[in-house]
């Protein structure tokens, strides 16, 4: 690795992780969930790119170093299920159905959706795992021939607008169980949204954790009975 390409790499690593603690700074002095620091950052970021003429390639080259690390800070939710190992035990039977109906409202809304906006059957492929986590949709996106630039656009998307609305919606719906705030959370809006339920609570945290590899695997077994079957 040559001297620029070093510099391109700490420059963009500092960029993304400066951004986004101000973006998080932002979202608890404010405390508005339409700051979501997420969507803060990814506008604040486009933004700096687009004013300075920044090749997006040079952005990358320090971004991948964060995106290798999606695996691994997924693995860490662990911890928080097997604190509540008790309750997923007593629970076990709502939580997995609660994953798979949100799992298969989650893709056959998104491919109806796209085919009556007559998007195509590409777009449609790929926005198909939208509400799983990054590393699973772009594994399902790869098997099925779509394009992983859509499907991160619609993971980002779906995960942003989740940790948004899921609480507003929470108290719309009136649930107030916490075992089903966080699988819902999770089943709809992957790693972002739990971000989120973690801050709602701790048990809402660990069954939303429990959700974004549940349905996950939901998720891909789904795909590949339909790739089977036809």
């Amino acid at each position: 690795m040559d001297i620029t390409a070093v510099i391109e790499t700490v420059a963009s690593l500092a960029l993304t992780v400066g951004v986004f603690a101000g973006a998080v700074w932002l979202n608890k002095k404010t405390k508005s969930p339409l700051l979501n620091p997420l969507l803060v950052s990814v506008a604040v970021i486009m933004a700096i790119l687009v004013a300075f003429n920044i090749p997006l390639e040079s952005y990358e080259s320090g971004s991948r170093l964060i995106a290798a690390m999606l695996g691994p800070a997924t693995a860490v939710l662990a911890f928080s299920i097997y604190q509540q190992r008790k309750v997923l035990r007593s629970n076990f039977l709502p939580i997995l159905a609660g994953c798979l109906v949100g799992s298969v409202v989650s893709m056959v809304s998104a491919y109806m959706l796209c085919k009556a906006l007559g998007l195509g059957e590409q777009v449609a492929l790929s926005t198909l795992p939208k509400s799983t986590t990054a590393p699973i949709a772009l594994s399902i996106t790869g098997e099925l021939g779509g394009t992983a630039s859509i499907t991160m656009a619609a993971v980002m998307t779906t995960g942003v607008m989740g940790a948004i609305f899921s609480p507003m919606l929470a108290n719309l719906f009136r649930i107030k169980n916490k075992v089903a705030q966080g699988v819902a959370i999770g089943t709809c809006s992957h790693a972002i949204g739990t971000a989120k339920a973690l801050e709602m609570g701790e048990l809402e945290g660990a069954m939303s954790g429990v959700a974004i590899a549940v349905s996950g695997l939901l998720t891909c077994f789904i795909v590949i009975a339909a790739q089977a079957i036809g």
